[in-house]
């Protein structure tokens, strides 16, 4: 009898007729954070519905060249990209010379340079007449093809590489040396067996490494802008600065946005159903060929000339560059106003992403559900949608929700309070939330994978409630993700240009802009300073993520968008 008991209790009672099953609070939760995060892109596909006045002729004249030159862009960086960082990948993988074991995390530091600081190096240095004494390759000098789809794709593929790097190098260093071995005792020489085994084994994660550097190439405002490349996201500024019609510049967002999901999509295909995993037993993995002689002194100098052109010299000539600004009294009376809004502007963001990051992943694993996981994706597609689109999207339920409350104050109270939202502090910090909030999420959902879920049934058992087991018992355990979320956040709200450039404040200049309004007039000196400033913030993920590297190996690869 008391078995019967205990197998009725254990059942899953039926429902009532007519009752359905209450959705867990934590999911609605998640659900409601995505539909905030996310909302404000639902105004791309809208704006086609509203019409705008100048998009029929922009379709004309000005969309398809820039579409063709996006196209371009994206198709030369994939290329680059995977050329760059997949054999920069390979040589570190699986051969062995001096200065190996350090260019093996020295290569990811150009993630610290953005692109568009290195541009304004290139043309500091070779494409105007230099204003500067300290530049290291001489005053007035030219370089051609710097202007157009050459530097341009160039420019992005030197600081986008380290993608595909990453996620290669995590990859090769994943298999087992019996692949190789089973190709040589086909006959295969080595390089061979790496070309024919090797590499298609890493193929899903090349093309994921390829697909977020073309990502970030489509959304590239700065870099192309001063480079006078017009591709897509350098029109939808022109639309919306120019022409001053937002629904047309909404439209031109929606159509690079398109450009974006039918390169995912590509990349899917390319992938195909491509899944390999394998389990490495102990002394299991790849053991690297040692080069000697010309191959050594060749495989040593290959990447370290990559990282000189790349990283070293144009850090070096800010550096020279901020030491004479400083020395000669010409440093930007604004500059400390612009360093001070942009740790607001990083802190505040950091904070909101963290915050929702934390709600989403903490819903997911007490009440996990189907629709719980679409809405955690959903919240975070910002990451795959450029800052010039995410800035026009999140403008029309901006100025939305600032008419609204003016006429609510204005009935109320019979005062006007102004825009609180549209042009402000708040409108700008919304949109690095959307823009970035995958970023905190997917470093948050590594961590809490971490957590055994034992913690939770226990404190449970001791009367917890769902609220305290997560400030009790997870957030102590979760500190290494919240911490490396925030720095993630912070350091992409500062290098972030086309969003800032579009939404900020009347006097809310940041470093970002402080670099690019300089650049725009050749004011060098003005620039060195700020920009060498945001290279060196830049450094401080880039230094965690070598550190997780080291520690975590291939794990590293979860703390990756994707």
């Amino acid at each position: 009898m008391e078995l019967r008991s205990v197998a009725t209790a254990a059942r899953p009672s039926r429902r009532a007729p007519g009752t359905r099953r209450r959705t867990p609070g934590w999911t609605v939760v998640g659900i409601v954070v995505a539909l905030a995060v996310a909302g404000p892109l639902v105004a791309l596909p809208a704006s086609f519905v509203l019409g705008g006045e100048a998009f029929d002729q922009i379709a004309l004249t000005l969309l398809p060249q820039a579409l063709g030159r996006s196209v371009v862009l994206g198709i030369g960086v994939a290329l680059g990209t995977l050329v760059v960082g997949g054999g920069m990948a390979v040589l570190v993988s699986f051969y062995d010379f001096p200065g190996r074991r350090w260019l093996d995390w020295a290569l990811v530091l150009p993630l610290a340079m953005p692109a568009y600081v290195l541009v304004f190096v290139l043309v500091g240095q070779f494409g105007y007449a230099n204003p500067l004494q300290s530049s290291l390759f001489g005053s007035g000098l030219q370089l051609p093809g710097l202007r157009g789809p050459a530097g341009a794709i160039g420019a992005l593929t030197a600081v986008l590489y380290p993608y595909v790097y990453v996620l290669g190098r995590t990859a090769f260093v994943g298999q087992s040396r019996q692949s190789l071995e089973a190709a040589r005792n086909l006959g295969r020489s080595y390089g061979r067996a790496v070309w024919g085994t090797a590499l298609p084994l890493a193929r899903p994660a090349l093309a994921a490494g390829v697909a977020l550097a073309v990502m970030e190439a489509l959304a590239d405002f700065g870099a192309v802008n001063l480079l006078g490349y017009q591709t897509l996201t350098d029109a939808i500024y022109r639309v919306w600065y120019g022409a001053f019609d937002r629904a047309a510049a909404l439209q031109l967002a929606t159509v690079l946005v398109a450009l974006a999901l039918i390169m995912v999509v590509l990349e899917r295909l390319l992938r195909g159903r491509a899944r390999y995993h394998q389990a490495l037993a102990r002394g299991d993995a790849v053991v690297p060929r040692r080069l000697r002689g010309g191959r050594a002194a060749l495989a040593t100098a290959a990447p370290c000339l990559l990282l000189g052109v790349v990283f070293a010299l144009p850090v070096v000539q800010l550096l020279a560059w901020s030491v004479e600004t400083v020395v000669s009294d010409r440093v930007a009376a604004g500059l400390g106003q612009a360093v001070a809004n942009t740790l607001v502007l990083a802190v505040a963001a950091a904070l909101i992403a963290v915050l929702t990051s934390t709600v989403v992943v903490y819903g997911q694993r007490v009440a996990p559900s189907r629709v719980g996981a679409i809405s955690a994706r959903i919240a975070s597609v910002g990451y795959a949608v450029p800052g010039t689109v995410i800035a026009v999207a999140i403008y029309v339920p901006l100025v939305w929700l600032d008419r609204r409350l003016i006429d609510a104050f204005g009935t109320l109270f019979g005062a006007s309070i102004g825009l609180l939202f549209t042009g402000t502090i708040l409108g700008l910090v919304g949109a690095y939330v959307v823009r970035f909030h995958a970023q905190a999420f997917f470093s948050l959902e590594s961590r809490m994978g971490r957590v055994n879920p034992n913690l939770d049934d226990a404190a449970r058992a001791l009367g917890a409630d769902r609220g305290r087991v997560l400030t009790e018992v997870h957030l102590p355990l979760l500190w290494p993700g919240v911490l490396t979320a925030a720095l993630l956040v912070m350091v992409e709200v500062m290098k972030e240009l086309p969003a800032t450039a579009l939404l900020r404040p009347l006097g809310g200049d940041t470093l970002a802009i402080t670099v690019w309004d300089a650049t725009k007039d050749a004011r060098f000196d003005t620039a060195a300073l700020p920009a060498l400033l945001i290279v060196v913030v830049g450094l401080v993920p880039v230094v965690v993520l070598i550190r997780l590297w080291g520690r975590a190996g291939p794990s590293t690869e979860r703390a990756l968008p994707r």
